[in-house]
């Protein structure tokens, strides 16, 4: 197998930099990308959408197995719609952040997205292409047999900072003028550690297997060149 083969599973906590290191890695390999973070956005969207309550599970079960989804698996776009509607934007609002861990932890929508994330590898590889392919469970439940399992941390200080400057940088967080802010999103991001990590339904969980690269002072083109490497040793390219 060859690196523009490789299938590559990349985790861990909110904020440790997955997105961006994901994409970097893809673009540095030729590889498909997959954010399956914004999968389970997309469907807490259309959960809100249809005033479905997030707590109730048999009715976002019902959801995700109603909703069409598609998504771009380009590096380079961000795209994802919902029943034809470009969501991109709207499932990083605040509504839809609030609400994702409850909607995530529902084992019926996360069913129905592990098939779909399981498919879009499939679909990759039977293009000839290789994947990255990030979220929470991604190593330990949705591709156990991937080429290479990152396990991607920071200190959580550093990951409130960096999310914050996303945020402020996308508009999201547009009042972000010193640590009290940072303290806000630092507790926001703890709360969804513990969320993820205490579901019955695939909690957030280091595979056994995976390789831990610690960003806290790195910075990302350090990050993405350290799974590159990774990622070649591992597929021998």
């Amino acid at each position: 197998m060859t690196a523009v083969r490789a299938v590559v599973a990349v985790d861990g906590p909110s904020g440790s930099g997955k997105s961006s290191v994901s994409r970097g890695v893809a673009r540095a390999l030729g590889l498909r990308y997959l954010d399956t973070g914004a999968m389970y956005r997309a469907i807490t969207w259309a959960v809100l959408r249809d005033g479905v309550d997030p707590a109730d599970p048999a009715a976002v079960g019902a959801t995700a197995e109603r909703v069409e989804l598609s998504f771009s698996t380009d590096p380079d776009e961000s795209q994802i719609s919902v029943d034809g509607l470009d969501v991109s934007r709207a499932v990083r609002e605040e509504a839809v952040t609030s609400a994702v861990s409850a909607v995530a932890a529902v084992p019926g929508a996360r069913s129905v997205l592990v098939e779909r994330q399981r498919r879009a590898v499939r679909e990759a590889q039977a293009e000839g292409k290789g994947i990255v392919v990030e979220g929470r469970d991604i190593g330990s439940v949705v591709l156990p047999d991937a080429d290479l399992k990152v396990w991607l941390v920071a200190d959580p200080a550093v990951r409130a900072a960096r999310r914050a400057a996303e945020d402020a940088a996308a508009g999201r967080l547009s009042h972000v003028h010193g640590p009290g802010d940072i303290a806000s999103v630092a507790e926001d991001l703890a709360r969804r550690d513990q969320a993820d990590a205490s579901r019955a339904a695939s909690p957030t969980t280091q595979a056994d297997d995976a390789v831990v690269v610690d960003a806290t002072h790195l910075g990302l083109a350090e990050v993405i060149d350290a799974v590159v490497a990774l990622v070649r040793d591992r597929v021998g390219a």
